[in-house]
């Protein structure tokens, strides 16, 4: 059993979820800035088509790299890929091989249309064998990298009983368990009881696996409940993050003898954004500015002026601006 590095991490684990423009190259650098010294206890890249990286042109494909690029500050990282054809995730697997990462992902719980066209994603959920295939082939890829996969409960209604020993059979490293089905979206709260049954199912049929909670965890306290409730080994963390790269320390518990920090202020909020934006922009130059824009909510609430703020905010085209504002903003508030 290849857990790989997984063997090496204190549990339970703590990691961040990949979210498609959101969880980007300039992000992760951020969190793993401020989360630090606790942080993570592993990165996620967004999703990548390993469908893209072996068929896209050359224009297509540096796109596509580019969602797979980390510093050494992220580790363990792992990278994640979509495919519903075998030789395209060995292949995929193979060149994160190369590249460095620590693990290898199979997205087998995205709901999006596009990617259910190609049967991956939850579309996954519908086909076990393929599913298998899938797994096995980027263990070919990924040689002595572990695997993990993501999934949901099911796709039309809850199908644990019967998916999650499919999935278990091909003995990856860990699995992720969204607690919703696809069908539900993320329209109703997140079952955690069903991570728990998962783990009673993981623990009968394969206990070498690894099995983390994933769905409306809302900071790092609320995580550590819901692991202890459940037995998991671990839980990741998503939309939490949103205007807090400070998420994964950010705790008023004492740990290691220490007050973790539970209070940022408005102007520190304010200037790690325009950090994040200058970041996002140097990173990621052929991604649509107004992408960025989609974090400036989270990073613009709740203080004296947030709602004029953040619709100046809205109306930038560059890091320029967005650092201009800001600092005119804050001026204000020393006079």
């Amino acid at each position: 059993m290849n857990r790989g590095f997984w063997d090496t991490l204190p549990k339970p684990f703590f990691v961040l979820a990949p979210m498609a423009d959101v969880t980007d190259a300039s992000f992760r650098r951020l969190i793993a800035k401020y989360s630090k010294p606790d942080g993570p206890s592993v990165m996620w890249t967004e999703f990548v088509s390993a469908d893209g990286l072996a068929f896209a042109p050359e224009e297509g494909r540096k796109k596509l790299l580019a969602d797979l690029i980390f510093t050494e500050a992220e580790r363990p990282i792992v990278a994640q890929f979509f495919t519903s054809r075998p030789e395209t995730m060995e292949k995929a697997a193979a060149l994160a091989r190369e590249l460095g990462f620590d693990g290898i992902d199979i997205n087998m719980g995205c709901p999006d249309k596009s990617i259910e066209k190609q049967k991956a994603g939850a579309a996954m959920i519908k086909d076990p064998a393929l599913a298998k295939e899938i797994i096995f082939a980027a263990k070919a890829g990924a040689k002595e990298l572990p695997v993990s996969v993501k999934t949901r409960l099911g796709y039309n209604k809850d199908e644990l009983e019967e998916w999650l020993p499919q999935l278990l059979s091909a003995n990856p490293a860990v699995i992720t368990l969204h607690a919703r089905t696809r069908k539900e979206m993320s329209l109703v709260p997140a079952r955690w009881e069903r991570v728990k049954r998962a783990v009673e199912i993981r623990d009968a049929v394969n206990p070498n696996v690894f099995i983390m909670g994933n769905g409306d965890i809302q900071n790092m306290d609320d995580a550590r409940e819901r692991v202890a409730a459940t037995g998991a080994d671990g839980a990741m963390l998503g939309k939490a993050i949103f205007g807090n790269p400070w998420l994964f320390s950010n705790s008023q518990e004492l740990q290691n003898g220490r007050l973790r920090k539970s209070t940022i202020s408005t102007e520190e909020k304010l200037r790690v954004l325009v950090e994040h934006t200058e970041l996002y922009e140097e990173l990621l130059p052929h991604k649509s500015f107004a992408i960025m824009k989609k974090h400036y909510k989270a990073y613009v609430n709740g203080f004296d002026g947030a709602a004029e703020l953040r619709a100046q905010l809205m109306a930038t085209n560059s890091a320029e601006e967005v650092a201009g504002i800001v600092e005119k903003y804050l001026d204000a508030l020393t006079k």
